[in-house]
C-alpha cells in the first residue's frame, strides 16, 4: 500500500499537533506545523523531490522554533505558593531554646509560618528561652531574629 506524501505529512502534522496538546511543551508544536506546512507546499507543487521536502521541512521546523525561543519570554509569577516573599518578616514567636551568635536556638509561633509553628532560629546577639523575638530575615531553612523592642 502506497500513501501518498501530501497525506504522510498532513497525518504527520496531525500527530505531532496532538501530541503536543498532551505535552504542553510548546517545542513539538513547531514540528507540527511544518508538517502541515509541507502538506500545502505538496498541494501547491506536488512534482517537490523528497529531498526537497526533507530539506524545507527541517527548515521550517528549526526556523520556527529558533524564532518562538528568541522571542519567549517567561511570565513573572506572582504566586507565593512555596516562597516566602518577606511576608514573614516581622512576625513575632516566643524563643523555645535559647538563641546566641554561637548556637542556634528554636523559635515557636501561635500560628504556622510558612506551614511550621517551630523554626530553628539564629541571632546577633543572645536571646533567651521564654523572651519574644521578631523575624528579621529568612536564611535557607532557618529565621534570623531579634529582641522584640518592647
Amino acid at each position: 500500500m502506497h500513501i501518498e506524501p501530501i497525506w504522510a505529512w498532513g497525518i504527520l502534522g496531525l500527530v505531532l499537533v496532538a501530541v503536543e496538546m498532551v505535552s504542553g511543551t510548546f517545542y513539538i508544536l513547531w514540528f507540527g506545523i511544518a508538517a502541515l506546512c509541507m502538506s500545502v507546499a505538496l498541494w501547491l507543487f506536488p512534482h517537490m523531490p523528497v529531498s526537497l521536502q526533507l530539506l524545507l521541512f527541517a527548515a521550517l521546523s528549526l526556523s520556527s522554533l529558533a524564532i518562538w525561543k528568541l522571542n519567549y519570554t517567561k511570565a513573572p509569577s506572582d504566586l507565593k505558593i512555596g516562597q516566602s516573599r518577606s511576608d514573614e518578616i516581622g512576625k513575632i514567636g516566643t524563643v523555645t531554646e535559647a538563641i546566641n551568635p554561637r548556637q542556634f536556638g528554636k523559635i515557636a509561633f501561635t500560628q504556622g509560618i510558612m506551614g511550621s509553628r517551630e523554626w530553628s532560629a539564629v541571632a546577633d546577639e543572645d536571646i533567651a528561652a521564654g523572651t519574644q523575638a521578631i523575624i528579621v530575615a529568612i536564611e535557607g531553612n532557618m529565621l534570623r531574629v531579634r529582641h522584640k523592642p518592647n
